[in-house]
């Protein structure tokens, strides 16, 4: 992938919202800026423009002129910061943007003629902050628009957009999904709670607070939780899984995330085994045990010790 950099819109008045503070409302757990920083942690630089705050990754901070000058003047000044080919430009209150967008939208700006492309929503209408622009023909414009206008602050991203050769990129039902209100960010908290995918937010949540870059089969680990839970006891699921990361981790200490997702699912795979042969032990008392009770005879002691059996 053409390395790229970031711009990040992270200002504005939020009046619909009450003048709260949009990009550190919390969806998921998670602030919005964090979620859209997630989706492009492979950029070259990454520029917020707006107020500091504490983020999930560094970025560069810079201030629109004048303040609340609106976004092309935000995007002015960040564009000052960028020296990449290819520019992302993003809102910070998009929930759901995922790196597949991303590399749609890098990809389709690199198409020869092109000077940049944006996404589409549902509705089919244009996106001009869920874009990629190539920094060349982006300077250009906004050059021209700050002197044909006297500057940027107040002035609409159609005037930029209109005179841009820009592809076009589904952005599917999600990706382009903002939060304008609080009955966007309710929608939003409500859909990552939904059974398809809440296990997904759930984990990348918590790989997120705790600063840990792992990808791991989670259907492994929950077939592991769940042969615990049935073999031996309900609490030897949570138990089994918090000793398989522990000993991934030992395993793979000073690796790379490779090596330790490899040593996840080893751990998973021996310790699936041993919960088997523990059910399997008890499967086999049980039987032998309805066997003697049938013939009217008492059932043996032997074999009892270690099955999890009480």
């Amino acid at each position: 992938m053409t390395a790229y950099d970031v711009i990040v819109l992270a200002g504005g008045a939020a009046k619909r919202l009450g003048g709260a503070d949009k990009p550190g409302v919390r969806v998921g757990g998670r602030a919005l800026l964090d979620r859209v920083l997630a989706a492009c942690d492979d950029a070259a630089l990454t520029v917020v423009v707006g107020g500091r705050r504490a983020t999930a990754r560094p970025v560069a901070w810079t201030r629109e002129v004048p303040q609340g000058g609106g976004p092309l003047a935000a995007l002015g000044a960040g564009l000052r910061l960028t020296t990449a080919e290819r520019v992302l430009v993003l809102s910070a209150d998009l929930p759901f943007l995922g790196p597949g967008t991303v590399d749609a939208l890098l990809g389709a700006a690199g198409q020869p003629g092109r000077e940049g492309a944006l996404c589409v929503d549902t509705d089919g209408r244009d996106q001009p902050l869920l874009a990629a622009y190539r920094a060349e023909p982006l300077r250009r414009e906004l050059a021209l628009l700050a002197t044909e206008y006297g500057g940027l602050a107040g002035l609409p991203l159609r005037l930029l957009t209109a005179e841009l050769d820009l592809a076009r990129v589904d952005a599917g039902p999600d990706a382009a999904f903002d939060c304008d209100t609080w009955d966007d960010i309710a929608a939003a908290r409500a859909r990552i709670r939904e059974h398809g995918a809440v296990l997904d937010e759930w984990i990348t949540s918590v790989k997120n607070e705790l600063g840990i870059e792992l990808d791991v089969d989670t259907g492994v680990l929950l077939d592991l939780a769940r042969d615990a839970a049935h073999g031996v006891a309900r609490p030897a699921a949570p138990l089994t899984t918090f000793l398989v990361g522990y000993a991934a981790a030992r395993a793979s200490a000073g690796a790379g995330p490779d090596e330790a997702a490899a040593a996840v699912a080893e751990a998973a795979r021996r310790a699936t085994a041993l919960a088997l042969r523990w059910e399997a032990e008890a499967e086999a008392e049980a039987g032998a045990g309805a066997g003697s009770d049938e013939a009217g005879g008492a059932k043996p002691d032997a074999g009892r010790e270690g099955t999890g059996t009480p």
